[in-house]
């Protein structure tokens, strides 16, 4: 955890609560330990689409639909969301999700490889939330960048994995170097192309705020 845990328990303890649905979502998804976004994040994503007030959302990694019936709940009226998930024993519990919160005429679930889905995804998109595969965010970002609209918010959760992305490479599994590394090139990346304005919010397990510049 890369914040101190009491901190993170008195921020959660004034947490208002969601809808009854993203309620019960959320405690299926923990007793069945999919992961989903934490509480603060989730009270972030509300913040941020209060004042982008977006048209359009892309979300990378559906999992089983609770961070996308929750911004369906805080988004403009006219918004829409688009989200990609690969994993196929979670897309149908999505879309019973998405059924069972009477939203699926505000979100379209996109089977499919992320990568492959998003090299031929058209359009534009002036929310686009991250939450796929880590050591995949820097494959993504090529495609992600040209969906974003100008002014539009990339947000990518999970960049601090836990706080170890900064540990000695002996000090984590062969596997999670490959992914810290390839995270480390991703925040480097964004943070110093010209074209974005990023920062880098130790909240949750870290995320990145990034706007596209406009030309």
């Amino acid at each position: 955890m890369i914040v101190e845990p009491r901190i993170v328990s008195y921020i959660n303890s004034l947490d208002k609560g969601n809808s009854e649905i993203c309620d019960i979502i959320e405690q299926e998804a923990l007793a069945d330990d999919v992961p989903i976004i934490r509480k603060e994040m989730g009270n972030l994503l509300k913040v941020l689409l209060a004042l982008t007030k977006p048209h359009s959302i892309l979300e990378v990694g559906t999992a089983v639909g609770y961070s996308s019936i929750l911004m369906s709940e805080n988004m403009p009226e006219n918004c829409h969301i688009t989200t990609i998930e690969n994993y196929d024993k979670r897309i149908p519990v999505a879309r019973n999700n998405f059924k069972r919160a009477g939203k699926e005429d505000k979100i379209t679930l996109i089977e499919g490889d992320a990568l492959e889905v998003l090299k031929e995804l058209e359009g534009s998109f002036d929310f686009i939330f991250m939450d796929a595969a880590k050591g995949q965010y820097i494959n993504y970002y090529p495609h992600v960048y040209r969906l974003l609209s100008e002014g539009g918010l990339l947000i990518s959760d999970n960049v601090l994995q836990e706080g170890q992305i900064v540990q000695s490479k002996y000090g984590v599994t062969r596997r999670n170097r490959t992914i810290h590394e390839r995270m480390r090139e991703y925040i480097y990346m964004l943070t110093h192309d010209e074209n974005m304005v990023t920062s880098v919010v130790p909240i949750g397990d870290g995320i990145t705020l990034s706007v596209k510049k406009e030309r």
